[in-house]
């Protein structure tokens, strides 16, 4: 099963809020997850993101691929840069 870190969106309307998510490449985007990592929510000022770094290093250590807006927020939280530094 590939899997992939990605977003899934939630929120009513016009009001979007997001959790970080690990699922399998095939599933919808609001569909079925494996689990969870944290929140992001781009509607408060500074944008709001709390993701639990543990986890995500042991989904990046057991191949899941994040996608491009996951990949810039884990980078911002300075995960991607443990991550690099672990596999060396």
């Amino acid at each position: 099963m590939a899997t992939k870190i990605r977003l899934m969106r939630m929120g009513r309307k016009k009001r979007p809020f997001y959790r970080i998510v690990v699922a399998d490449s095939k599933s919808r985007r609001d569909g079925y997850f494996v689990d969870v990592l944290g929140y992001y929510n781009p509607l408060t000022v500074p944008a709001e993101v709390k993701i639990d770094e543990e986890k995500a290093l042991k989904w990046l250590g057991v191949g899941a691929i994040p996608t491009d807006t996951t990949r810039n927020l884990f980078t911002k939280a300075g995960i991607m840069k443990k991550f690099v530094e672990a596999a060396q």
